[in-house]
């Protein structure tokens, strides 16, 4: 009898043990909280971190939503958006590849499209679409990889940032994230997962599956593995372990599945990738999943060859996908709500080479689409033919930050003081032509960006240094990565200045590993992941 006791409460503490290791625990202790990937219609998906943006944006009252479009490998603006005005320059720098004028339609009297692009007909004509002339960025950069960082993080060359643009200032403006997780993706990345737009100072937030099935396994039972079904020995133990760490992963999909299930595609998509992408995000708008920024990806616009037949075909893609993809918001009068803006590391050489291409240049085109646009037209000036640079490339006549911080400010509605503080710097406002009825307050207070502390690991041990901005009581605590408090570590009151506690001596009968310090100053919270060692 006193047995079968034992074993029923080491079942109950067995059951409360699993209870606390719970997917959210996991999250937060390997930071992915906030973030992560599946596939959905065989489209990877991945959500992003968690940042000061995307909480003023969650707490948003609107129903804007933002689609970044990403032609990735350097998008061709000349062949793009044709500068009719001054067409002979233009065709001396590309006898080959020019666009025909009789195979182009008009924009205006200066500045004619490809007919592979004619989708765009309507839009422009119903002024749902703005087009922004020679996009760039000082001292442009000519590598893709760099070029992309430079975009995604809203850097300068030379900076090396490592966080994004939406992926910024988490750790002081959104300070607790690690053991406050949101319940749903303020944003979903499809494709180009390792792009820099959405990473923060806390990496490694995405996570996948590798095939429908399993997405399918969480349509039916909210888990991609079985953890019911396991052999009894060590081995089953251990697996059930892993499944359960991957079953951790999904913390979106459940959320992202029931918007895909509650809606339905009206209009018919062609097959290809791009389509494929915007057919998915009609879905999830039109399911009402609340997330406020989607980023695709069009792969292959780096066209140092055969450029003719490769633009034809990627631009006319694009362009059916989007008509089709606002045509499909239309049936539930959700076009009015979304714009949609591309983006690209940099431009093509203003000059064709041997090979019936270009090769990498700086400025471009960047394309708006939206009903929030209020009207088509242009925005900035065309950059000079006539004067290009040592290069041959065009100069940008208009930073791509500009955009960015119009589009934060003005579509989306982000207090100006916080799209500085993302962006690093007071950029321009372009005239876009987008109206913000109201500006977002969510109760964010900007002083806490005062507040720095982080690890500081030296001697085989590790210190937590702290800035203070004037005399407070401080408590640190630490948390286990099953997300535990296991206690007070240290708690004094403190002096205006910088002051360091020591980990180590107090949690020398921890096993050494990852965990997660916790600090409580002011009736607020901040934290960060730290690794102990003996």
């Amino acid at each position: 009898m006193r047995s079968n006791n034992l074993h029923t409460n080491f079942d109950k503490n067995h059951d409360k043990e699993h209870a606390v290791w719970n997917r959210r625990s996991f999250l937060q202790a390997l930071g992915l909280v906030g973030a992560g990937s599946i596939m959905l219609g065989k489209i990877p998906v991945s959500a992003s971190t968690i940042t000061p943006l995307s909480k003023a944006l969650t707490a948003s009252e609107n129903d804007k939503i933002l689609i970044i479009a990403r032609l990735k490998g350097g998008n061709d603006g000349l062949n793009t958006v044709i500068p009719y005005y001054d067409y002979d320059t233009y065709a001396n720098l590309r006898p080959t590849i020019r666009i025909k004028q009789n195979d182009s339609f008009a924009l205006s009297n200066d500045f004619k499209m490809p007919n592979y692009m004619d989708s765009l007909q309507n839009f422009w004509e119903d002024g749902k679409m703005k087009v922004v002339h020679g996009v760039g960025y000082s001292n442009q950069s000519l590598s893709h990889f760099s070029s992309a960082d430079i975009w995604s993080s809203a850097g300068n060359k030379g900076d090396n940032l490592q966080t994004g643009v939406f992926g910024r200032y988490h750790e002081d403006l959104y300070p607790d994230y690690l053991l406050n997780p949101p319940t749903s993706p303020p944003a979903i990345q499809i494709g180009s997962l390792s792009n820099l737009m959405f990473v923060g100072d806390e990496a490694g937030y995405a996570f996948s599956v590798a095939n429908i099935d399993q997405l399918a396994q969480i349509a039916e039972k909210g888990t991609a593995f079985d953890v019911q079904n396991l052999p009894s020995c060590d081995y089953g133990s251990q697996l059930g372990f892993m499944r359960n760490v991957n079953n951790s992963t999904f913390n979106y999909a459940s959320v992202i599945n029931e918007a895909y299930i509650d809606a339905s595609n009206d209009v018919s998509y062609e097959k290809n990738n791009i389509s494929k992408q915007f057919a998915l995000i009609a879905r999830l708008i039109k399911g009402n999943l609340g997330t406020k920024i989607y980023m695709v990806t069009l792969d292959g616009f780096d066209t140092h060859a055969d450029q003719p037949n490769k633009h034809e075909k990627l631009m006319g893609n694009f362009t059916k996908a989007i008509s089709n993809f606002y045509a499909d918001l239309a049936t539930q009068s959700k076009d009015s709500d979304v714009l949609t803006m591309t983006i690209s590391e940099f431009g093509r050489r203003s000059k064709e080479n041997a090979s019936n291409g270009t090769d990498h240049g700086a400025a471009s085109t960047m394309l708006l689409f939206g009903e929030g646009l209020n009207g088509n037209g242009f925005v900035g000036n065309h950059p000079d033919l006539n004067k290009l640079n040592s290069n041959g490339n065009m100069d940008f006549t208009t930073d791509f930050r500009d955009v960015y911080a119009t589009i934060l400010e003005k579509w989306l509605c982000i207090d100006s003081s916080i799209v500085d503080t993302v962006l690093l710097n007071n950029y321009n406002r372009a005239n876009l032509g987008l109206r913000c009825s109201s500006v977002i307050d969510d109760g964010t207070d900007i002083s806490d960006v005062s507040f720095k502390h982080y690890p500081i690991y030296g001697n085989e041990t590790v210190y937590v240094e702290f800035v203070l901005s004037t005399a407070m009581e401080v408590e640190v605590q630490l948390v286990n990565i099953l997300g535990q408090n296991i206690g007070v570590i240290h708690k004094e009151r403190y002096l205006k200045g910088t002051h360091r506690v020591n980990l180590n001596p107090q949690a020398r009968r921890y096993t050494p590993g990852h965990y997660i310090y916790r600090i409580f100053a002011e009736g607020k919270s901040y934290s960060k992941s730290i690794v102990l060692v003996k």
